[in-house]
């Protein structure tokens, strides 16, 4: 602003606290966080560790207590402290705070790693020797010849197998149409019969599995009796335990699509039920995929739907819809209680063999979920109707 022959330069305006002075500078109550682990947050961490270890193993010998867990217990709590404690004196809370949930967080994705690690470590030492012994022998026999003086090259989980993926198979056909579309209806509507479902399905994500297998076997084993066992009925309980899980999971997907999507699709004219299968559940399709992984991975090991509704069945049994069928849960749970170290040799084998037919299926529902929305990969006419569309341009 010119006044005469001199120019007036308004004050400069005071910066508000908590405002950043640049595009690269914060103020010191908002700190930028740091990527990566520097020299001297490594230096501190070991520091904290040593001191905390030093101070318990003396309270330990003190105290003439010998107990290597109870001593790493302490020893992570009492670090924990004295990280916090000079994270705090060093760099203030904020920062003290935001280390300290990392360190909280890694801590125990390592605690649940190990444990799973461990399990799998167990399982894999005890049974890939009846896998290899013959392999693929034991992936493709049965237990036909079982006896007392079988060997374990005599023994097999084909049946097994095949009873597994198909009864999990049927009762994913079954779960996951009927868990998306209650998830859907969930989200869309909130009267009381909406409240009512919502309060049942939280009600069956805590059932035990007997349940669902006792209702399956009392409704429809007991009126046919012996004929009414079969991979089906095992399904169905299966699909029982499977679908709020399902439900559940698909509810919490579907209702974080952002809902601008559904407003310019129903803005375009297009009705509400292509809304949702053009436009909601292809957006929520990698999130729908593990629900799915998270309702296979219920039902994949359980034993009691199985014991009471397949059967079991030594020998191949290609048709789940008659006659009793064998699984890979129920034939571990057969054979593990039986005396001899050849069966239970081929229990831990039959595990084995669970984890890994468990993992597949996960690993292609994963796949499948990787998809992008939008790209039909896997719709046959989609390209036809692509190159249809480039021609005519």
């Amino acid at each position: 602003m010119m006044r005469g022959n001199r120019t007036l330069t308004p004050p400069p305006m005071p910066n508000p606290v908590g405002t950043a002075l640049g595009p690269h500078s914060a103020m010191p109550d908002s700190p930028t966080r740091q990527r990566g682990i520097s020299g001297s947050m490594l230096m501190e961490g070991l520091g904290s560790a040593a001191a905390a270890l030093a101070l318990v193993w003396i309270a330990f010998s003190l105290a003439g207590i010998v107990a290597p867990f109870g001593m790493l217990v302490a020893w992570f709590c009492l670090f924990f402290a004295i990280y916090g404690t000079l994270c705090w004196r060093l760099h203030g809370v904020l920062i003290a705070k935001d280390r300290m949930a990392t360190l909280g967080i890694w801590s125990g994705a390592i605690v649940a790693m190990f444990a799973l690690g461990a399990v799998l470590y167990y399982v894999f030492i005890r049974g890939v020797s009846a896998v290899f012994e013959d392999f693929p022998h034991f992936l493709t026999a049965d237990m036909t010849q079982l006896g007392g003086a079988s060997k374990i090259t005599d023994l097999g989980v084909g049946a097994a197998i095949v009873g597994t993926v198909e009864q999990v198979g049927i009762a994913t056909i079954i779960t996951v149409p009927l868990g998306i579309m209650t998830a859907t209806y969930l989200v869309g509507s909130n009267g009381p019969f909406a409240r009512t479902v919502s309060a049942v399905v939280d009600a069956m994500t805590g059932a035990p599995a007997i349940i669902a297998g006792l209702f399956v076997y009392l409704l429809w084993v007991v009126p046919h009796k012996e004929s009414g066992k079969s991979g089906l009925a095992a399904a169905l309980a299966l699909a029982v335990m499977m679908l709020p899980i399902v439900t559940r999971a698909a509810q919490e997907v579907v209702a974080i699509v952002p809902g601008s999507l559904r407003e310019a699709a129903l803005a375009l004219g297009a009705p509400e039920w292509r809304v949702l299968v053009r436009v909601v559940l292809p957006t929520a399709r990698a999130g729908l995929m593990t629900a799915v992984i998270l309702g296979v991975a219920r039902i994949a090991g359980e034993t009691a739907p199985v014991l009471f509704n397949a059967g079991g069945f030594e020998a191949y049994n290609w048709n789940p819809f008659s006659g009793q069928q064998d699984d890979l849960p129920f034939r571990i749970y057969e054979n593990i209680f039986q005396p001899g170290a050849v069966i239970q040799q081929s229990a831990w084998g039959t595990s084995f063999v669970l984890v890994c037919v468990v993992l597949i299926l996960f690993l292609i529902a994963r796949a499948l979920g990787k998809s992008t929305p939008g790209r039909r990969r896997f719709v046959p006419w989609a390209r036809i109707r692509n190159r249809t569309t480039e021609v005519e341009a």
